[in-house]
């Protein structure tokens, strides 16, 4: 298929497939809901986009990619960041070698003529400037509108598209009206320890069985204390481990100090005790202690000044206040004649300590 495409008179060079192959092991109901919404029912119906939702490295692409891979389609993934811009996303001018302007289709313009699958990875990066610049492919008019080529890009009908997004705070935030475009939202879990050995073993064949063992205990312990280590993680600490066993095959060391030492170097020494690590994360998010306002930072609890204070509080204050002056006036002078002729012992006002 030529790489050079014409719209309304404008040559455009397309992008390139991705060719990565994405095997998707367990959680096979999220692998249905993704297809269910790239399905179409009727001639009048549309596909989805979905959101696809986790933390970092637990396989939101990997299961994009078995989708477009168990649709036979061509793939094609755009990384979205902070600093990405509408023509970033939909058409790019480049200075040819000719000196005249060429215009360079990016991943998701080529999915859109070709009829393939884009993935927009980690799209809660990007701006709402660019995100508006594709609020009219997402819902029923699955056009763009290219500012810099000056020309309209519908899709073509077998076009799909998705969005990976991570569980956490986003550096931008998506505008309604566009998070009411991507939907569903299908949220990815950790996996069980069957599938999380499985993975392992996928990616690394030639890793021994302790090795696999003593890295699935890490995940699953970590997992279980609800901490970020993800399947990525342990994959990289294992390809690390097996690399410094290559690097000195006579060398006696144990194979539990070398997978400690890589899980110190790729996870930091946090990652040693996983106990310890979990509760200073829930003292961080709060834990049973009353949060703390932004007085708090600058007067004392007991400060009148403090603004959360108590009023009734202040108020029994002052007006124990006020007893005690009341108190302090109904008391006898020293010059009082009665006041030195009172017995000593008698519970008179005048032994009373002050």
């Amino acid at each position: 298929m030529s790489n050079i495409h014409q719209v309304e008179g404008i040559s455009l060079r397309l992008a390139t497939p991705d060719v990565s192959e994405g095997e998707w092991i367990g959680q096979g109901e999220v692998l249905q809901q993704l297809l269910a919404c790239w399905l179409v029912v009727d001639p009048r119906d549309l596909p989805l986009t979905p959101r696809l939702l986790g933390t970092p490295g637990i396989g939101k692409t990997t299961l994009a990619i078995a989708g477009a891979r168990r649709r036979q389609q061509e793939l094609y993934i755009y990384q979205c960041t902070a600093d990405t811009r509408p023509e970033d996303l939909l058409i790019t001018p480049v200075l040819a070698e000719s000196g005249k302007i060429a215009y360079h289709a990016s991943q998701m313009v080529t999915a859109m003529i070709r009829g393939g699958i884009c993935i927009l990875d980690e799209g809660n990066r990007m701006n709402e400037k660019s995100w508006a610049s594709l609020a009219p492919l997402l819902d029923h008019r699955r056009y763009v509108e290219s500012i810099v080529a000056g020309i309209t890009i519908h899709a073509h009908p077998d076009f799909r598209c998705a969005v990976t997004m991570n569980d956490d705070e986003s550096t931008f935030e998506i505008p309604d009206y566009i998070l009411s475009r991507l939907q569903p939202t299908l949220t990815l879990g950790h996996p069980s320890r069957q599938d999380e050995l499985a993975i392992l073993k996928y990616h690394l064949p030639f890793a021994d069985q302790q090795m696999l063992s003593l890295t699935v205990d890490f995940l699953q312990e970590s997992h279980d204390l609800k901490l970020d280590f993800s399947t990525r993680d342990g994959i990289n600490l294992l390809r690390f481990a097996l690399k410094r066993i290559a690097q000195n095959p006579d060398h006696p060391i144990a194979r539990d100090d070398v997978w400690r030492e890589a899980l110190l170097r790729c996870l930091g020494e946090d990652a040693a005790d996983l106990e310890s690590l979990a509760q200073r994360k829930h003292q961080s998010l709060g834990g049973n202690a009353v949060p703390m306002g932004l007085g708090d930072f600058f007067f004392s609890p007991g400060d009148p000044l403090h603004p959360d204070i108590d009023l009734e509080d202040d108020d029994e204050f002052d007006d124990s206040d006020d007893d005690d002056e009341d108190d302090d006036d109904d008391e006898p002078d020293g010059d009082d004649p009665d006041f030195g002729d009172s017995p000593k012992g008698s519970g008179s006002s005048g032994d009373v300590p002050f």
